[in-house]
């Protein structure tokens, strides 16, 4: 089940912000995200994240937004922890390829929505790729 959360959010972020629908998109972001490792950044947050996506999908900026690989790191009935990668195009031809770590949480409305993001550093990613299954 908690797998399935996971890949339903992924294919909602990625299906919201590659139509560039603002309002679908920011209903999956919690008011209380908090978003860490953007270089130059202590930490993003919710106002943050909307004013980069509004200017973003507005101009037209992003072309298209893709998730590879899911690794479940923790689970409880209210919250799942995972790993995934991130791919991001750019309309001027940029790529920006990261890994993340996402916990979603369901909100006291009943609705899942991203809580927290995490950009992994490069030997995390590595380390990972490398670890024992």
């Amino acid at each position: 089940m908690t797998d399935k959360l996971a890949e339903d959010m992924l294919a909602a972020l990625t299906k919201t912000a590659c139509a560039l629908d603002y309002e679908a998109h920011m209903a999956l972001i919690s008011p209380k995200v908090r978003v860490f490792g953007v270089p130059g950044f202590a930490v993003i947050d919710y106002d943050d994240w909307a004013r980069q996506c509004r200017h973003e999908f507005a101009e037209k900026l992003l072309k298209d937004v893709r998730y590879e690989g899911l690794d479940i790191v923790s689970r409880s009935p209210g919250y799942v922890l995972f790993k995934t990668r991130e791919i991001t195009s750019g309309t001027d031809g940029t790529v920006n390829d990261h890994g993340l770590e996402i916990l979603i949480q369901q909100e006291s409305d009943g609705v899942w929505r991203v809580t927290q993001e995490r950009i992994l550093s490069c030997d995390e990613v590595d380390f990972d790729r490398h670890r024992s299954p």
